[in-house]
């Protein structure tokens, strides 16, 4: 019979490392602590390395790691006692299944439950075989839990009530694709607030609005993002704002939601991000409704869904109010020059912008942001018709300018990047990706693209990989043509050295032990 590997291990590290001979333990008179610490600065390939060397290095690694991220599936019920053994001290824990095989269960989930009372965050992905028991027993025996989060779980409303109820730390909730709402009746008597919650997100959920009374009801709301959700949500903002005038972030994406509810917003008047993605119904009065009384606005993302429904009177509305505003995104949204130039004039603080479809966005606008955005450092602009003499105008303006990304931009070509980045002395990165697909694969891929350009969330959609793509700065810059290919090597390098960290650390003390002994010689 094979010997499991712990009872292989022994109880100092081995006497030869890579072949080197190492007669003294150095970590011996190192503390658990501070070995624990140097645990903690590795990567979960580099720990599981490590907690093979011996046994005390396996005790160690295991009391030092705070998270961790399971398969759930069922047959974790029969392991579960053997890893929280060695895992007493988890407080970030993720149980991740898949819905085409059997996740844990009530009984899974109490277990590990009562192993973790140091829980403070927890994430539960397509745990379909999970019910309201499951949750219940969560919040009985992890009541300091300050995160939950859960997606593709079968159990319903009575569940998240549980946790609202046992938890009173709880500051996150997440709830995205929850299956057992469907009835009503079960959601009659969810808790109606939660004092500690500072954020809650709903996402593609059928009956969102049983939370309602609850978004309602928590005095320390800061952030809320309603995604995919379906029914009226006018009432709830209206009800939210006048209850919860701390609010500082709000996402609205493929709502039902008017300019009554947008303009309810404004009674939030230390509200600093606002992002309305796919939302038809709000125009311009509810953007300058918004805009007139949150003058702290610092970041307004905005997909128009090409509905012309927002466009000069509600960003000119902004650009009035909001002069610390620090970065703006327009997806399907066609402002004009006049409104740039009152945009740039009166947010000196403008860092990061970017367009995506905009049939209004030319040269001469690219032209107004060059010669008006002093304090610009990132610039993104896709599906938009500009060429290279408006590129050309960035060398001359924009003097913080340190990146800028042009895709699906027929106008614009890679020579014309070349110069953009030479003329900054390798200081701006200049990434032109060629132009592919219609306008409307543009459009509904346009939040992804600034998504991987730093500046909007991924709220939907899967990106297509270019045909092509030039990614061009001076060579004598820090950011060269060549520079993906370099720093992907550096990080193959630097991941292989680190796999013999062990091996090399024994070897400089070998080494380091052998010239102290030739010196007293």
């Amino acid at each position: 019979m094979g010997q499991s590997a712990s009872s292989r291990l022994t109880d100092s590290p081995p006497a030869v490392v890579g072949g080197i001979s190492t007669a003294t333990d150095y970590t011996a008179d190192l503390p658990d602590d501070c070995l624990a610490l140097v645990f903690q600065s590795l990567g979960p390939g580099d720990r599981k390395r490590c907690s093979l060397v011996c046994r005390r290095w396996l005790a160690v690694e295991g009391r030092s790691r705070l998270r961790l991220a399971l398969d759930a599936r069922a047959a974790l019920l029969d392991v579960a006692p053997a890893i929280f053994a060695r895992f007493d001290a988890v407080s970030r824990l993720t149980l991740r299944c898949s819905s085409r095989t059997d996740s844990i269960g009530d009984e899974g989930l109490a277990l590990v439950a009562a192993r973790c009372p140091n829980l403070a965050s927890l994430k539960l992905r397509a745990c379909g075989a999970l019910t309201d028991a499951g949750m219940a027993a969560v919040a009985r025996y992890c009541s300091g839990l300050r995160k939950l989060s859960v997606g593709s779980c079968a159990f319903g409303a009575k569940g998240v009530d549980a946790v609202l109820r046992g938890c009173p730390l709880l500051e996150e909730l997440s709830i995205k694709r929850l299956r057992g709402l469907h009835d009503p009746s079960a959601t009659a008597e969810l808790v109606a607030g939660a004092a500690s919650l500072r954020s809650v997100c709903l996402k593609g959920l059928y009956n969102a609005q049983c939370f309602a009374p609850l978004i309602a009801g928590c005095p320390n709301l800061k952030t809320l993002k309603l995604i995919r959700c379906s029914g009226d949500w006018d009432p709830l903002l209206k009800n939210m704002a006048a209850r919860v005038p701390g609010v500082v972030e709000i996402h609205l994406e493929r709502l039902q939601v008017t300019d009554s509810g947008l303009a309810a917003l404004s009674v939030c008047v230390d509200l600093e991000v606002l992002r309305l993605v796919k939302t038809p119904e709000c125009t311009n009065a509810g953007l300058a409704a918004v805009a007139d009384r949150c003058a702290h606005l610092r970041k307004v993302h905005i997909d128009g869904w090409r509905a012309n429904r927002i466009g000069d009177e509600g960003l000119q509305a902004l650009a009035r109010r909001c002069a610390g505003l620090q970065e703006l995104v327009l997806i399907g949204v066609n402002p004009t020059s006049r409104t740039l130039e009152l945009m740039a004039s009166n947010c000196r603080r403008l860092e990061r912008l970017a367009f995506c479809g905009s049939d209004t966005f030319g040269d001469a606008e690219v032209a107004c942001i060059a010669s008006k955005c002093a304090a610009l450092k990132k610039l993104c602009i896709k599906g938009c018709p500009i060429s290279d003499q408006g590129m050309e105008a960035l060398a001359a303006g924009c003097p913080k300018l340190v990146k800028v990304k042009v895709k699906r931009c027929s106008g614009v070509t890679p020579e014309c990047a070349d110069r953009l980045a030479a003329s900054r002395n390798g200081k701006l990165a200049v990434n032109v990706e060629a132009d592919e697909g219609s306008a409307a694969v543009q459009q509904a891929e346009g939040t992804v693209v600034f998504g991987e350009f730093g500046i909007a969330e991924d709220t939907g959609g899967a990106e297509r990989p270019p045909l092509a793509s030039v990614d061009r700065a001076s060579a004598a810059g820090p950011l060269s043509s060549k520079s993906r290919r370099t720093a992907r090597k550096k990080r193959a390098g630097f991941f292989a050295s680190r796999r013999n960290l062990v091996a090399s650390a024994l070897r400089r003390w070998s080494h380091g032990s052998s010239y102290s002994r030739h010196s007293h010689r």
